[in-house]
């Protein structure tokens, strides 16, 4: 199988994604690399178990993607081995009345890991800049003060929102969370493949949505929204990785990768070790043990 380099996904400069291509080779066929996905999510899981001992990082991963991306089949696949005490997957949809009354970013605060944790977000705080931005009629109904029409939600009021978002991330990378934003990049006619398959594999049929279709014809603003956002929001503390989507097992190994590669760097991330009482009774306490 062909090396990757996980630099080769981060946003460390604007990009275009109009140019970024949707597809990559791994050199090797879907079958090997699924069989490669399985040995990093099990060193990925053995990971975990360390983090959690450790109790002093949480980690965070978003995944963002047009409809069909494949986040759901990616959060399945990946985190197959984790403990499932140590991971919670967060997929943020409409807004209901209670998350309405308070602001666009406490849903995502309260449901942030907590120390020694994996938290994923299966569609994120993003959504407000991303679908808000391609229908802002959905901002009046956040009743904020001095918006009174669509016609208020101008440059400075998106603007003002990509701030907030930095300076949340910041926050909470200043406080131990590690933070993993991927875009799964899906090209226009894969995702009209797979909306063709929704239609006519009967088991695949109830994830098909009408409204599927209508979003798809904005598929051009929506790819202009994520490249601003992208664009705006990708730092050292909270990268964004444009990773290539056309092809579900290559995307989930090519996610998987990138996380145990980044993670492993943290070299204080270990299991503490015993106090040196314990330690110096060991020997006693295994005697203990064995002669019950």
């Amino acid at each position: 199988m062909n090396k990757i380099n996980h630099e080769d996904f981060r946003v460390s400069q604007p990009i275009e994604l109009s140019k970024i291509s949707t597809t990559y080779d791994l050199g090797e066929g879907d079958k090997k690399v699924e069989k490669e996905l399985e040995e990093v999510r099990e060193k990925l899981g053995e990971f975990q178990d360390t983090i959690y001992a450790h109790d002093k990082y949480a980690v965070l991963i978003c995944l963002q993607g047009m409809d069909t991306a494949g986040k759901d089949s990616l959060i399945r696949e990946v985190f197959k081995d984790f403990n499932s005490r140590g991971i919670v997957v967060h997929s943020f949809k409409v807004p209901t009345e209670l998350e309405l009354g308070h602001d666009y970013l406490w849903r995502h605060y309260i449901a942030l890991p907590q120390r020694g944790k994996f938290s994923v977000f299966n569609r994120t705080h993003y959504e407000n800049v991303l679908v808000t931005r391609v229908h802002p009629q959905y901002v009046m109904s956040e009743k904020l003060p001095e918006i009174d029409s669509v016609e208020d939600i101008n440059d400075a009021f998106w603007g003002k929102r990509f701030e907030q978002i930095r300076n949340f991330e910041k926050h909470i990378a200043e406080n131990g969370t590690l933070i993993y934003k991927f875009y799964l990049h899906l090209s226009k006619d894969e995702q009209k493949n797979r909306l063709l398959r929704r239609l006519e594999k009967k088991e695949k049929n109830w994830k098909f949505s009408s409204g599927d279709l209508k979003e798809r014809k904005l598929w051009d603003k929506y790819q202009y929204c994520y490249q601003e956002a992208i664009n705006k929001t990708s730092f050292p503390h909270a990268p964004w990785y444009v990773i290539p989507a056309d092809n579900k097992p290559v995307a989930r190994y090519l996610v998987a990768k990138t996380l145990y590669d980044t993670l492993i760097k943290y070299k204080d991330i270990k299991e503490p070790e015993l106090d040196e009482e314990t330690k110096s009774n060991i020997e006693m306490y295994k005697k203990q043990l064995e002669n019950e």
